[in-house]
């Protein structure tokens, strides 16, 4: 494969499908062959926005690609990436991973049964300001973060755990390298019948701390990590793609800081992570975010699922939502 291009489509093509398609039109070495749709008029919008074709079905990917993006709905994922992982198909799934752990692992192995990359679409691993962190990292103590965003009718099926911390869950996880050992969570419906607003706090086995705070119904667009490690501040903005090291020269009653801004190379992110599946699939070899870390940041998106709905039982929270017209 390496002395052509490699051959791609996308599966779904809403907001997200869409920019798939976007960006592997202008990736070099790639062919976007096609796009598939559950609404054809949309997936023929789409295919003569990007000088491509709309595919019938599923089946019709067999043997005309090398891999695809799979952007539908996140109970669909398992479905759909199996099949395709079964035609021999390399596939890169939008977050979650999948509705559920077993559906998950069903993924992970088909991936294994069949020789596939399986990359999970978790972006902000590729985001230049995460990058820019990971050579300073060291032994991180304690973690603030916010991301919060105003409502769009999309994900709407899911829970903001799995729709929009889930990002910030898989970044812990990278950032701590340690087992979370206690999670405390709340969080409530707004206008959704899903939890739209949702905070945690994370206690890791290394003595870390993480406080997380997710929106879909913010007034604003918030993307933000700091954290603090042994005499020196982090600030992570990833909308801005800028970072922050501020270390204490001094310490109180008179302290002095270094202000440091770290240098971070600009570029959208979805780029930089479509690149990187395609050279998986290019030459043959293990994705940043495989299977078993789109699994991982399940597990724990699970956990404060549970710690929510416990906490709600307990104090018998009551929605936002009006009632609903008969």
């Amino acid at each position: 494969m390496s002395d052509r291009s490699v051959r791609v489509a996308v599966v779904g093509v809403g907001d997200f499908g869409r920019n798939h398609a976007r960006v592997y039109r202008q990736l070099e070495g790639v062919e976007l062959v096609g796009v598939v749709d559950s609404d054809f008029e949309r997936a023929r919008s789409i295919a003569a926005e990007f000088a491509t074709q709309a595919l019938p079905n599923l089946e019709s990917l067999g043997g005309r690609v090398d891999a695809v993006s799979v952007a539908v709905p996140t109970r669909e994922h398992a479905r759909i990436g199996c099949l395709l992982l079964g035609q021999g198909i390399d596939v890169l799934v939008e977050k979650p991973i999948a509705a559920s752990v077993s559906e998950a692992e069903l993924l992970i192995d088909a991936a294994r049964r069949d020789a596939r990359v399986l990359q999970i679409g978790h972006l902000e691993r590729f985001n230049p300001a995460f990058q820019g962190v990971l050579p300073i990292i060291k032994e991180p103590l304690y973690f603030e973060v916010h991301r919060l965003g105003v409502f769009s009718p999309r994900s709407l099926d899911i829970d903001v755990v799995y729709d929009v911390m889930i990002h910030d869950l898989d970044i812990l996880l990278a950032l701590a390298d340690s087992p979370v050992t206690s999670i405390h969570a709340l969080g409530i419906p707004v206008i959704t019948d899903k939890v739209d607003i949702a905070h945690a706090r994370l206690q890791f086995a290394s003595g870390a701390v993480a406080n997380l705070t997710a929106s879909r119904v913010s007034t604003e667009r918030v993307r933000k990590l700091r954290f603090f490690q042994e005499h020196e501040y982090i600030s992570l903005d990833y909308a801005r793609q800028d970072l922050l090291r501020v270390r204490v020269r001094r310490p109180a009653p008179q302290p002095e800081f270094d202000f440091e801004p770290i240098p971070t190379r600009q570029e959208e992110p979805l780029a930089a992570e479509l690149r990187a599946f395609v050279d998986a699939v290019r030459h043959r070899t293990t994705p940043l975010i495989d299977g078993r870390a789109g699994l991982r940041a399940l597990e724990l998106a699970d956990r404060v699922m549970s710690g929510i709905l416990e906490h709600n039982q307990r104090v018998q929270v009551d929605a936002f939502l009006p009632p609903r017209e008969n």
